[in-house]
């Protein structure tokens, strides 16, 4: 293949791996918008009495087992890593259901369920559950129609819907608990199953990267080419002459491909109506808007502290429709941070957090997880480098930084061209490792921890 003129619109884990990837042999430029890169892999410094302290506000946790490419993209890089808990927690506010699922202490925490009929169905549940999903996995079965279709068929109750996989759902994809009931129920079943959610002890050992995710993004910026990076928006993306020319405030350039390495609604304000058959792809594609809280107010965590877990699933006492996630992330046992005060990033918290106790705020986007979202995608794929365009972006896929970066991988090799990091000579890659002390990496029965948050190109 000639040497093309490629133009990368997104500074993500999508668009920073693409343009590593491509530039081996191709002329590459990455647009950002942002005057840093990195996308979801956003690290903020807070000021504490104890020293500088790094959070993220967006990707946090990784394992080797499910997320292979980033593992090897890490050692490549020499990213440090450490080990981290991944415990989960659900609160009803303010005097509803309250557990976790590390132990039996915190699984009955509110020592009335033992005695409650719907608490304990839902312990039952969960296990009736997990085996029902290995079982169509083992029988060849797919199961067809949406989440909610699945579980009223196989009669779950109400408390293991409202106050165990729904909470802990939403909490994966940062999603309104009611929009998860319209998940493909199979394609939700392999979620689970692929990441250790169906089993009660293989669980995969979950990993974050020690002084935050902009310690890797650093780094893989460090590789590009030279005077490689924009930091402009890019306005239009327009066809011309068989190729495509890439519009800014600053400078119009032509171009013999577009990688998008941005979300779905981005790529289609780019293109506007010059591509009518991927319009339509493009907008069943679609993203909702997260608030994400950085505060020390400890009321926005549950309200027994022996269930604090890493996360923290909070809300009203029953689940309303149109009601959005609310999810608190206890960053000190995420990022195993030696401080006496309690940093906590909330979602789209249930209530705000006290004004003196808020350090940040910031606004991401997450892919919904629809069937035609399922089917756009799936068309999209199909029709990868069709007139020059390609897209690329974790909600290609499950919506997670590994997917983002198997999107770059697969533009990579549909030209060619393998990833760099895959010369480096390791029969079993994995992260460069500097943990202290073993950490747990999940709940204890019958509550699994989260699989991760989604995150963006």
């Amino acid at each position: 293949m000639s040497t093309s003129r490629i133009a990368v619109i997104g500074g993500g884990i999508a668009g920073l791996a693409s343009s590593w990837i491509l530039q081996s042999r191709h002329q590459v430029r990455l647009f950002e918008a942002a005057p840093e890169l990195g996308g979801h892999a956003h690290t903020i410094e807070v000021p504490d009495p104890e020293g500088p302290t790094h959070l993220d506000t967006g990707f946090v946790v990784y394992n080797e087992r499910n997320y292979p490419l980033l593992t090897r993209l890490f050692r490549d890089l020499d990213v440090p890593t450490q080990q981290t808990d991944m415990s989960f927690s659900c609160s009803r506010q303010p005097h509803g259901v309250e557990y976790a699922g590390s132990d039996l202490n915190t699984l009955f925490a509110q020592r009335r369920n033992l005695l409650n009929p719907r608490f304990l169905r839902m312990g039952a549940d969960i296990l009736r559950f997990n085996h029902l999903g290995h079982r169509l996995f083992e029988r060849g079965e797919t199961p067809q129609g949406t989440l909610d279709h699945f579980l009223s068929r196989h009669r779950f109750g109400r408390g293991f819907r409202e106050d165990y996989l729904l909470p802990m759902a939403a909490a994966i994809w940062s999603a309104p608990p009611e929009s998860i009931r319209e998940f493909p129920s199979a394609s939700f079943l392999r979620f689970f199953r692929n990441h250790g959610l169906l089993d009660l002890r293989d669980r995969p050992q979950w990993r974050t990267v020690r002084g935050g995710s902009r310690e890797y993004v650093q780094r893989l910026a460090a590789r590009l080419e030279p005077r490689s990076v924009i930091h402009e928006a890019v306005r239009a993306v327009i066809p011309e002459g068989g190729q495509w020319r890439v519009l800014t405030a600053e400078r119009s350039e032509g171009f013999d491909r577009v990688v998008f390495a941005c979300h779905a609604n981005d790529a289609r304000r780019l293109l506007g109506r010059t591509m009518p058959a991927l319009d339509g792809l493009l907008a069943d594609c679609r993203f909702q808007e997260n608030r994400a809280i950085v505060h020390t107010d400890a009321t926005l965590m549950p309200r027994s502290r022996r269930v604090w877990s890493s996360w923290n699933y909070l809300s009203g006492r029953t689940t309303q429709p149109g009601e959005r996630v609310s999810v608190s992330y206890w960053m000190n046992r995420l990022h195993n941070l030696e401080r006496r005060r309690d940093y906590v990033i909330s979602l789209n918290p249930w209530r705000e957090p006290h004004p003196t106790a808020v350090l940040g705020e910031h606004l991401w986007e997450h892919p919904v997880m629809d069937a035609p979202a399922e089917i756009a995608r799936q068309r999209l794929m199909d029709r990868q480098g069709q007139d020059g365009l390609h897209f690329a972006g974790a909600w290609m896929g499950d919506g997670f930084h590994e997917d983002g970066l198997r999107s770059a991988v697969a533009i990579g090799e549909a030209m060619g061209i393998a990833p760099p990091w895959d010369s480096t000579p390791s029969a079993t890659p994995a992260p460069v490792a500097v943990d202290s002390e073993p950490v747990n990496g999940g709940g204890a029965t019958p509550t699994a921890a989260p699989a991760a948050r989604p995150e963006d190109a």
